[in-house]
């Protein structure tokens, strides 16, 4: 049985046996026999990784050590409120913070960046993520929105809504004007308008 470990644009947790592009964490979310508790993070620092690094291995949901969490794609990870590591995608962190200081001002150090993100990602007191009201041509490529007649969440990419699924991205929609609810948080949105492309799965290509 697949364990809950893979997290969609909405910042859910799900248990699917699809296979994605990046690993991130969240703190410790599981107990001794890898099942998550109600916590959906312990810490700010939620992070996205490679799945491969140096050669490392783990065990997946190692009692006591973090939750290991999986992405489709590195716009999903933006989207649920990650950002680039700081060890294993070395180069992407100071590219995304690089932009994020034309645009947003000084460079933040780690533990502002984190902080800054979370206050636009996670309702206080609650165990979900927050949703920014949006025009929907207004927004850049690699951000996630969710239309109010839909409970399918859309990558935004150039003049077309793609539907996302754990294992792929759907036909593409042409993309409308109006109101949305933006996931992607929105200071991360304005890194991605400014010229940070996050990594996309194959299909949605």
């Amino acid at each position: 049985m697949p364990l809950q470990n893979r997290v969609t644009p909405t910042g859910e947790i799900i248990a699917t046996a699809a296979r994605g592009l990046f690993m991130g964490n969240r703190g410790v979310l599981h107990d001794d026999r890898k099942r998550l508790g109600p916590a959906r993070w312990k810490h700010k620092n939620w992070v996205t990784c490679r799945l491969r690094f140096k050669g490392r291995r783990r065990t997946l949901m190692t009692p006591r050590r973090y939750t290991e969490l999986f992405f489709l794609d590195e716009a999903v990870a933006l989207a649920a409120g990650h950002r680039p590591c700081g060890e294993c995608r070395r180069g992407d962190y100071n590219r995304f913070l690089d932009i994020w200081a034309q645009v947003l001002g000084a460079r933040p150090g780690a533990k502002a960046f984190d902080a800054a993100l979370h206050a636009e990602r996670a309702v206080p007191g609650a165990r979900r993520l927050k949703r920014h009201p949006a025009r929907l041509e207004a927004l850049p490529d690699g951000v996630f929105v969710l239309r109010e007649s839909d409970t399918v969440p859309y990558l935004v990419l150039g003049d077309a809504l793609r539907p996302y699924s754990p294992a792929g991205y759907g036909p593409p929609v042409r993309r409308p004007s109006g109101s949305v609810m933006m996931l992607t948080p929105p200071k991360t949105a304005a890194v991605l308008r400014a010229g940070y492309a996050p990594v996309l799965h194959p299909s949605a290509r």
